[in-house]
């Protein structure tokens, strides 16, 4: 890695560093959801809808075992970010080759624990049992993988906290471009079923993997990855988990409350299954500059704080909250007139299209809601406050949403009242975010 593909946020102009941060984030994320997204309209198109079914019974319940990790591997790009921040190059060291150590153990834990709980965990989830052997072999393949998927993120979390979003995202593209190509050969070409699909997963996964950490291993000394310096620094450790596990709890936490919406919308059948299914497929490029901005953030606001630029932080945060509204908001509309043309492309099947289109018309106006919340989450993991998001998540995305459809479904078992579960929450959450903003001292977290 070149010098300049790294960037310290600590100097130059504001809404530029976030901007050209921000841009090879949304490429990389747009990429990723279109291979996840190819997955979806391969499998509906020539496996079938019972196929798209199972496939889409399987999302919540992966992001639920790897979202811990992921949040994680978030925490420990705030540590690395700080150090960079501060120009702290013992320190910056050793928080890296700490943050591989640890994505190492973490891998093999999550392939191991996916791999025996699969049938368990879906049935649990009430998953058709149309479905159910479909969903259990591309759950248990998906998971073969689980130890390249940690290291990507972990990997990629080192490099965008050195403000380096642009060798990840070439990286994605190759690997978004391989795995459409596998999809198209394995089902389309030789006919295999969703195993298929997820084995693609995998192979890509440990391609993108592998040219992440190549990079490192390239990478100016100051931030260089050395094989034989890996190791589990206590302190780091320490740090990486106290700022970590609140962020992947997080995750598992807004994961879990969506397993429980998931096995709900399971008793209304197959077709509700693969039209919501659908829908959280073109929801995902709505989100992108959720991500995107909420990422960038938690960058920009680590290292300015770590050089104690409190005021130039305050006015990144403000900055990276306003383009992420007004961006996700305008998406919203779109997919909104467009969701029925948008979810054809997924199935020609009648009801798969109207049960992901009357999910599209309950939530798309409110994609600001989630949008503030997102961004509201990334500030305060940056400024080390990762247990705040963890608690508003916890209350709102969790104990209220699965409450409020617990209750709701007696009174009127409509599959419409749990698509109203997210924008009902998503508005909660903002609403305590913004409270804590603007009355904490929240950017002196690091310090602390």
């Amino acid at each position: 890695m070149s010098k300049s593909s790294a960037k310290l946020m600590t100097e130059g102009s504001i809404w530029k560093r976030i901007v050209a941060f921000a841009i090879p984030l949304f490429w990389g994320n747009l990429f990723q959801q279109l291979y996840n997204t190819a997955d979806s309209l391969i499998v509906g198109n020539f496996l079938g809808s019972s196929a798209l079914a199972a496939v889409s019974s399987s999302g919540n319940l992966i992001f639920l075992m790897v979202g811990l990790f992921n949040g994680i591997a978030i925490g420990s790009g705030v540590i690395v970010a700080k150090y960079y921040g501060a120009r702290d190059i013992p320190n910056l060291q050793k928080s890296i080759h700490t943050t591989v150590g640890f994505g190492l153990i973490c891998g093999v834990i999550l392939t191991i624990v996916g791999i025996i709980a699969a049938p368990q965990i879906l049935v649990l989830m009430g998953t058709p049992e149309a479905v159910l052997p479909n969903s259990i072999t591309y759950f248990r393949i998906y998971f073969t993988g689980s130890l390249a998927f940690v290291m990507y993120n972990f990997f990629v979390g080192i490099l965008q906290s050195v403000g380096d979003s642009t060798h990840p995202l070439i990286y994605l593209i190759v690997s978004s471009v391989t795995n459409i190509i596998l999809d198209l050969v394995l089902i389309a070409g030789l006919g295999f079923g969703v195993g298929a699909a997820a084995f693609a997963t995998v192979i890509s996964q440990f391609l993108s993997a592998i040219l992440c950490m190549v990079q490192l291993l390239r990478s100016p000394e100051e931030f260089r990855l050395h094989l034989n310096r890996i190791n589990l620094d206590s302190y780091m450790l320490r740090q990486i988990i106290s700022y970590g596990l609140p962020a992947g709890l997080q995750n598992s936490i807004i994961s879990l409350a969506n397993v429980f919406v998931q096995a709900n919308i399971n008793q209304f059948g197959e077709m509700a299954v693969a039209g919501c299914g659908s829908y959280m497929k073109i929801q995902g490029f709505g989100f992108l500059p959720i991500t995107c901005f909420a990422l960038a953030l938690t960058t920009f606001i680590s290292q300015n704080l770590g050089a104690k630029e409190y005021e130039r932080a305050k006015k990144g945060a403000v900055f990276g909250v306003i383009c992420s509204l007004t961006i996700s908001e305008l998406l919203g509309i779109c997919v909104h007139f467009t969701a029925p043309q948008l979810l054809s492309a997924f199935s020609s099947t009648a009801e798969v299209i109207r049960y992901g289109t009357m999910q599209a018309h309950t939530d798309t106006f409110f994609y600001f809601l989630l949008a503030f919340s997102h961004c509201m989450a990334g500030i305060m993991r940056g400024a080390g406050k990762s247990t705040v998001p963890m608690y508003v998540m916890l209350v709102c995305w969790c104990l209220i949403r699965v409450s409020y459809i617990v209750i709701i479904l007696k009174f009127i078992p409509s599959i419409q009242m749990i698509f109203w579960a997210y924008p009902m929450t998503w508005a909660l959450s903002s609403i305590a975010f913004l409270i804590y903003f603007l009355k904490s001292d929240w950017i002196h977290g690091l310090e602390r």
